[in-house]
């Protein structure tokens, strides 16, 4: 999908030299209809489309379970690399295309359609639930190599290449983090999907230095088995129709709860576009619609413009208009009066929720945000 002309040609030209059939569309829209009918082996996307931009695209794919577990190219800035990959996608052909780096990419493609299972690196040093936690990513297609240390770990990851790494956060002497070191640090190891998981709570400093990792490379944080299947299955590309029924029931039970979510419109209100953009990335996964505003003021005019939002999360800390005075201009219209507001704020100082609320905030959240706990707040407003 891409609608230069000269580069589709190209890529078309290329492709059949390394054996594929092709499918053309010059727009998102028209590219999603042939995928959605057709179920292609692979598909390789710009960034850049009309209608339906690239990266819509991808994250359609990739929530929808008949097509996420085709793998997927896109053609996109460097900069979006760890981005477009942490959605799913297999790689990344650096803009400007070039012939070469589309004929690596089909390279690529071939190798891992021609290839007979996946590889995991498991780290986790407790036995049963290493045993336990193989069971739930491996497969007849998915091979699980263990490391029940650190030491073993950083050998394994030497050894051989993988598709997928699963960190238990809980191992040992800080080994999930060491392990975590070890691939940002490594050139060979960028873009490799790691899944952080935790059998036991993980603390507040625990977790903001997780996040700080997942800023530098594909990290996904997986506080529960339906959610580390759910990551799992997304970039080890498995066919969600042929896993094992009690897998698809996990599935199917996990995306019921996102189903509340679907279609519905959400205005987020930060000056911050990294927030905005983390969050929209979040949300447009699970069918969601994002209007963003940079301030109080212009989040009151989004509201305006867009009378059909469902929810609004509004940072509390912001120029011109903060979200105090945001929120009461809002409960002033009445339309608006019954409109979830979710407070957002990075300083959780006493009296932070106090001050929310009687502004007339429905509810109250503290930066930097965890997303399984927004996501479970939000489907609680959503549901009324």
């Amino acid at each position: 999908m891409t609608q230069d002309r000269d580069l589709a040609r190209g890529a078309v030209e290329v492709a059949h030299e390394h054996g594929f059939k092709c499918l053309l569309a010059l727009r998102g829209d028209a590219g999603l209809a042939l995928v959605h009918e057709f179920i292609p082996k692979a598909v390789v996307v710009s960034s850049e489309l009309p209608q339906v931009e690239g990266r819509a695209v991808l994250d359609h794919l990739k929530r929808h379970p008949e097509t996420r577990h085709i793998p997927v190219f896109v053609m996109a800035d460097e900069e979006l690399h760890l981005e477009v990959r942490a959605s799913g996608a297999l790689g990344v052909i650096a803009k400007p295309v070039t012939r070469e780096a589309l004929a690596g990419a089909f390279d690529e493609l071939a190798g891992f359609l021609d290839k007979r299972a996946a590889s995991v690196l498991l780290v986790e040093d407790d036995e049963l639930e290493c045993q336990t936690l193989a069971q739930l990513v491996g497969g007849a297609d998915v091979e699980v190599v263990t490391a029940r240390s650190r030491e073993e770990a950083l050998e394994r990851l030497d050894a051989q290449p993988y598709d997928c790494v699963v960190v238990d956060m809980s191992v040992a002497d800080g080994g999930g983090f060491a392990v975590l070191e070890r691939i940002k640090r490594a050139k060979r190891f960028r873009g490799l999907p790691v899944i952080a998981h935790a059998r036991t709570e993980l603390g507040t400093r625990e977790r903001t230095r997780l996040r700080r990792f997942a800023q530098a490379m594909v990290l996904k944080d997986a506080p529960s088995p339906e959610r580390l299947l759910e990551e799992a299955t997304l970039y080890l590309h498995s066919a969600e129709a042929r896993l094992p029924i009690e897998k698809r029931e996990m599935l199917k039970g996990l995306h019921a709860g996102d189903a509340v979510f679907e279609g519905k419109k959400v205005l987020i209100v930060d000056d911050d576009v990294r927030n905005v953009f983390a969050l929209a990335s979040v949300f447009e996964r699970r069918g969601m619609q994002v209007v963003f505003a940079e301030n109080g003021r212009e989040g009151v005019e989004a509201l305006r413009e867009h009378p059909d939002v469902a929810l609004v999360l509004m940072d509390i800390m912001m120029p011109e208009m903060d979200g105090y005075e945001a929120t009461r201009t809002v409960r002033e219209m009445p339309e608006f009066e019954r409109l979830p507001i979710l407070a957002l704020t990075a300083k959780a100082m006493r009296g932070d929720r106090e001050k929310s609320l009687a502004s007339g905030a429905s509810d109250y959240i503290t930066k930097p945000v965890d997303v399984d706990q927004l996501l479970s707040l939000m489907r609680v407003w959503l549901h009324r």
